[in-house]
């Protein structure tokens, strides 16, 4: 009984998960950046706790847009007129996006930039240039 409500529970948030994957052309490209950021990690050979930042910061993301998601649905349900407080309630999942994705950013260029250093200057040194 209660496997049989977990599998119907994972059912329908695997379905919402493809519903905002199918509907949101910002969810693609939240997913489609994600998976060069994990290429990139997994190339430079990224460490454990570098990658895990890599990847909370992904997941931010990803649930921020799919609540963005959720709210805008919740409001197009109850009004397709303008109302200044519909407006807000989007426009605040709007920005809590956009701090994610922000946020993903920064952890991005921390975690990357002493990969990407030791990248270049392993390059230099084999094509003999700088030390």
């Amino acid at each position: 009984m209660a496997r049989d409500s977990f599998r119907k529970s994972l059912g329908y948030a695997l379905s919402g998960l493809a519903y905002a994957l199918r509907t949101q052309p910002n969810m693609r490209f939240h997913f489609g950046a994600a998976l060069v950021v994990v290429a990139v990690a997994l190339l430079l050979g990224v460490g454990v706790r570098d990658f895990l930042f890599i990847l909370f910061a992904i997941i931010l993301v990803v649930i921020a847009e799919m609540f963005n998601t959720a709210v805008e649905t919740v409001v197009n349900l109850y009004t397709n007129k303008y109302h200044p407080l519909a407006r807000v309630a989007k426009d605040v999942a709007a920005g809590a996006v956009l701090l994610a994705a922000l946020n993903s950013m920064v952890v991005g260029l921390l975690v990357f930039y002493p990969y990407l250093h030791a990248f270049v200057r392993y390059w230099a040194r084999s094509l003999g240039g700088v030390n």
